[in-house]
């Protein structure tokens, strides 16, 4: 019997793995460039230059990202390379 349950709580901790590992991948997607575009500036900023070209992208990917949540996505436009623009 108790082997059972921990084959149980093994099962429990892989699916709330995985739940994360998708909304991880989700939030990146969406998120992605804004995310990308912050940490090149953070990175020349501490390298001593001027991260305001990096800002600036920043700032744009994150009002595209934000226009992007409004438009309805599901997996029928995923193979759609106009839906996700």
């Amino acid at each position: 019997m108790k082997n059972r349950q921990r084959g149980q709580g093994m099962t429990e901790y892989l699916i709330i793995t995985a739940l994360i590992a998708v909304a991880a991948i989700a939030v990146f997607a969406f998120f992605g460039k804004t995310i990308r575009s912050q940490i090149g500036g953070l990175s020349e900023e501490v390298a001593g230059q001027s991260a305001s070209t990096a800002i600036t992208q920043a700032q744009t990917a994150a009002q595209q990202a934000q226009s992007q949540g409004s438009k309805t996505k599901n997996l029928s436009s995923y193979t759609n390379a106009s839906a996700g623009q």
